[in-house]
């Protein structure tokens, strides 16, 4: 007699008693386990809210000439307005301009300018890593040693060089970071692609005639992401880095539309005379920007390593 299989459907996997509910669970666990690490996402939140909502939350638009009174020029910390209308906690620059305003305000053209340049170049490197480890042959050799040539050179230099020839402009900025950073992608896709492609259900993909597309991008991508995550968070503080650098040199954004790059640079010249504020509030929220998004990538560097987990 032939035996009729059971066509009852299995139930959807799912967490038993104390089992992780998911891999984002343990993310979330492990945030709460570290105390260094919550602060730092408690104060990377805090600050992409003022950026987004700054237009809420500042007395003035820094861009808007129309709102800027020249009696109100250099006027120290705590200083209240000409006007008598509010006071400038965080005093303002040499064209009456509020610099907490200028702050938020730069805020959302630096994180913009890194989130974009790192998730742009995080889509190119990644999809030329991952081809090149699934291809193999001559085109993973000629991606590869475009990448290593990529690498060779600073940085800085290659930015420097690109905006020389493009010019200023936020568009340009990021194209020049997205230029400078997919190599990074790329070198990590691959490496990790390499070992992914050598498991059975890529050959079993493979034997099953599935497009290469869907298996490099529905197989190979979910695998790969773990490093893909804790890189780009890495990279956009180091984008955010460097385009302040590149402000700072004359070469980022234009003068319109100051990044806080830009507002160091405009308040340096004031420091031996005095104004330190012109330069130090904006350096302090650079820094503490570029500190909370380095100790937010460590710990997910740390949660995504089973041997830093222990």
């Amino acid at each position: 007699m032939t035996q009729v299989p059971d066509q009852t459907p299995i139930p959807a996997a799912g967490p038993v008693g104390g089992a992780t509910r998911g891999p984002w669970a343990r993310v979330a666990r492990d945030f709460a386990r570290s105390p260094l690490a919550m602060t730092a996402l408690v104060v990377l939140a805090l600050v992409v809210l003022a950026a987004v909502f700054a237009p809420l939350l500042t007395p003035q638009n820094p861009y808007d000439l129309m709102q800027l009174d020249i009696m109100d020029g250099m006027l120290e910390p705590g200083s209240p307005s000409a006007a008598g209308g509010y006071t400038y906690l965080l005093g303002t620059d040499d064209q009456g301009r509020d610099l907490f305003s200028a702050i938020l305000y730069g805020l959302r053209i630096s994180l913009s300018v890194g989130v974009v340049a790192a998730l742009v170049a995080a889509l190119v490197g990644a999809s030329l890593g991952l081809f090149a480890a699934y291809v193999g042959g001559r085109t993973e050799t000629a991606i590869m040693r475009l990448v290593d040539l990529q690498l060779s050179f600073p940085s800085i230099l290659v930015a420097l060089m690109i905006l020389a020839f493009l010019g200023k402009g936020v568009q340009n900025v990021v194209l020049a970071l997205i230029i400078v950073e997919w190599a990074s992608y790329a070198r990590t896709a691959r490496g990790t692609a390499l070992v992914e492609s050598r498991r059975e259900y890529i050959q079993a993909a493979d034997c099953l005639g599935v497009p290469m597309s869907r298996i490099i991008f529905r197989h190979l991508l979910p695998n790969c992401l773990p490093p893909l995550i804790v890189m780009a968070t890495i990279q956009v503080a180091r984008a955010i880095s460097l385009e302040a650098t590149l402000s700072f040199l004359g070469l980022g954004v234009p003068v319109t539309e100051p990044s806080l790059g830009l507002l160091i640079s405009n308040g340096y010249q004031y420091l031996l005379s005095g104004q330190y504020w012109l330069s130090f509030y904006p350096g302090i929220a650079l820094l503490v920007t570029i500190v909370a998004i380095n100790l937010v990538g460590d710990q997910f560097r740390d949660v995504f390593n089973p041997k830093g987990r222990g």
